[in-house]
């Protein structure tokens, strides 16, 4: 006779996977993805090494999928606090800014995993698809920009790019958990900093 799971060993199931999986994120969190073993996970969940290799193909595929649900929770927090402030791409253009780096600040370690550290190519994957994210967000913010007259006429994609990645950048020091001290005294000029140059570098009429 074939073996029927029933509702409770389903639960079971479910729960076993998501201790995993929590564990798996809690880690990470901590110490990245290079200290999320699967030693590691496995006695943070309180299962076996084999119990996770139940749950999940392998390591690479459970990194995967925390990385991609950690990184569309940080993004959709951005994109919301975006969408919350109306059509104006000044008012847009400073919430994204200030969200991501306010959000990077106090999730320090996380935000160097998502956004720097090394990592394996099944996880390099769901971060480019992360950047891409953060580019389109970033490209009809400025469309919308060049086309009400607040920034000057440019090539809005291209320029999306180059904006995400300068903001990214300029956390870098700040991020770095080989380092305590932020490369400035107080984080919110570093911020402020950030916003005026996006808003230079635009040519916008004003830093909203």
């Amino acid at each position: 006779m074939a073996y029927r799971p029933t509702e409770a060993t389903r639960r079971s199931a479910e729960a076993k996977r998501e201790a995993i999986f929590s564990a798996a994120r809690g880690i990470i969190a901590d110490s990245g993805f290079s200290g999320a073993t699967v030693a590691a996970i496995a006695e943070g969940s309180g299962v076996s090494v084999g119990s996770v290799y139940s749950y999940f193909d392998n390591r690479e595929t459970l990194l995967a999928e925390v990385f991609r649900e950690a990184a569309q929770y940080e993004f959709n927090q951005v994109r919301r606090a975006v969408d919350q402030v109306g059509d104006d791409p000044g008012k847009q253009l400073g919430t994204l800014i200030d969200v991501f780096a306010d959000r990077a600040l106090r999730g320090r370690r996380l935000a160097w995993s998502l956004l720097f550290e090394p990592l394996i190519p099944a996880v390099e994957a769901e971060r480019l698809t992360l950047r891409q994210s953060y580019r389109d967000l970033g490209e009809q913010i400025i469309a919308r920009g060049v086309a009400q007259g607040a920034f000057v006429d440019q090539d809005a994609p291209v320029v999306a790019s180059a904006l995400m990645g300068a903001i990214s950048e300029a956390l870098v020091g700040a991020l770095d958990p080989g380092t305590t001290l932020l490369p400035h005294a107080d984080p919110t000029e570093l911020v402020a900093t950030i916003r005026r140059f996006c808003f230079l570098a635009l040519g916008a009429t004003s830093p909203a």
